[in-house]
Order: C-alpha cells, then structure tokens, then sequence
C-alpha cells in the first residue's frame, strides 16, 4: 500500500474504500499510530456509527475481520479517536495521531457457559476468545476474555502501518490503553503491539526471535486449530523456526530450511511447543 494525497492507495494504485465522516478537525502532522478495537459486532456497524452525526467519533481507519479497510478521514486531518488521552510531554493525542480501528468485541464475560459482550451480548466460541488479564492490571489479576484478532487483520493492520511510517515517519506504535489508561483497554492482550511495532518500526538488533519445537508441531494457515495444517507439517521434535508475530498463544513462524521435502514454510502454531534455542 501507498498514500497519495493522505488518502490510502492499493498496490495496483486504485484508491481504498473511502466513505467520510462528518466527525474530523484540522490539519495534523500525524507523529504517531493509535490502534483500537471497535467493541462493536461489525465493521460495517462501526462505520455507520462513525458517519452518525449524533457520534461525535471517527477514526482514520477501520479494518474488517477479512482484512478489508476502509478509510474515513484524510491522515492530515484530525479524527476523533482518542479522546482525552497523554503520551510523554503530549496531551490531546487526537492532534498528533492516525487512528486505526479493527473490528472486535473487545472483553468478553462469562455467561451461561458462553463468552459474552457486555455490550452487544453477543457470543463468541471458546476458539476465538484469548484469556490473559490485561498489561495495566496489577500483578495477580484474574485473566478476562479478549476477542480474539484474525490474521487478516493483522496484516493489513501492517500493510497500513508500512506506509503509514514511510509517509509520515510516525515514531511509534500505541495502544488506547498507552495513552489513557484506567481509561481504555483496547486494543487488548490479544493484539501482537509488540510484534507489530518491532515489524513497522524495526527491531533494536534486527534478530528475530528463534525457538525450536518442543512436540510435533502442526503449522496452520491461520490462528487457531480449525485451520489447514500447511503442506510439510507436522514438524519434527526440535525444528528450529523464527518468530514473526505473536497473536495470543498463536505465534506465526517461518521455519528455517527445508523440513519433509518443503521448504520456505510460513503459517501458524501454538506457542505452548515452542521453547528458545538454547534452553
């Protein structure tokens, strides 16, 4: 992707989808990008709410479960994402930031035996739930339940952000809950922040992280046991491979060399058969 004009470009140079809301300020020089999750059940929901003029919200992105994006403020205008929000000497992150909204259910509860938005008491199977207590909890906190993010998010969360930080040289990646916590929890402990920061902003010694299996190890073409176990896998006890993102317990991997016949595998597995090399 590319950015022509501070609208988001296609590789084949056609425009994204692009429907405006009437919710955005003036000119920013945008220094930083904010990711959210929407808490609603629908990225198309979520849009029609950014375009409701009784919202008085907006965000400069918003990304469908399939990867689809769509644009809803030029990046050089201000959207009205972050709210009351600080981050360092920084206070109003609206004028300082793109904001980018993927849609997802945020924390769930538990109910009758199902994981539940307390917002829109929908339900959501055990597969996509990820339980982790939240980074800003104190030590010892009960874990909650995160919807969890799809690969095709994520992907497209970083083909946005590569051009995004080659356009604009954005400095840094934050989450809602970075710039106002106690206020915010989004995007959550599903979302991969460190992976996806080291990826768009590079890492500090440019060495992606390298584990070995510790079992047998299916590598899938998604994340999450309902999806296609790739052709060459199971691996064998001690292949080694590199980490590329962590989504939860599901980590994708590129595994080095050629493993049964195959080479240049890439997909993923659960992190619980991974252990460094070294160890």
């Amino acid at each position: 992707m590319k950015v022509r004009n501070h609208r988001l470009m296609r590789d084949d140079g056609q425009a994204a989808p692009y429907l405006a809301s009437p919710h955005a300020g003036g000119t920013i020089a945008p220094r930083f990008m904010i990711i959210h999750y929407t808490g609603g059940s629908s990225a198309a929901g979520t849009i029609s709410w950014f375009r409701d003029p009784k919202s008085k919200v907006s965000a400069h992105l918003v990304i469908a479960r399939d990867g689809r994006v769509t644009q809803m403020v030029p990046f050089n205008h201000e959207a009205w994402h972050a709210g009351q929000s600080r981050w360092g000497h920084l206070s109003g992150l609206n004028h300082h930031s793109i904001g980018i909204e993927l849609d997802n259910a945020g924390i769930l509860i538990r109910s009758g035996g199902k994981w539940v938005s307390k917002l829109t008491r929908k339900s959501y199977p055990d597969r996509d739930v990820t339980v982790a207590p939240h980074k800003n909890e104190p030590p010892g906190a009960a874990p909650s339940g995160w919807h969890a993010y799809t690969p095709e998010q994520i992907l497209a969360t970083l083909e946005c952000g590569m051009a995004l930080v080659e356009h604009y040289g954005l400095t840094d990646v934050l989450g809602h809950d970075d710039i106002a916590p106690g206020r915010k929890v989004d995007p959550g402990p599903d979302f991969p922040m460190e992976s996806v920061r080291a990826r768009l902003m590079g890492r500090s010694d440019d060495h992606p992280e390298r584990y070995r299996t510790s079992a047998r190890l299916f590598v899938r073409s998604g994340a999450g046991p309902d999806f296609a176990a790739l052709p060459g896998t199971p691996l064998p006890l001690g292949t080694e491979v590199e980490v590329l993102l962590k989504q939860g317990l599901w980590w994708q991997v590129d595994v080095v060399g050629e493993v049964n016949g195959v080479m240049d595998i890439v997909g993923w597995c659960h992190s619980k058969y991974l252990v460094p090399v070294g160890t």
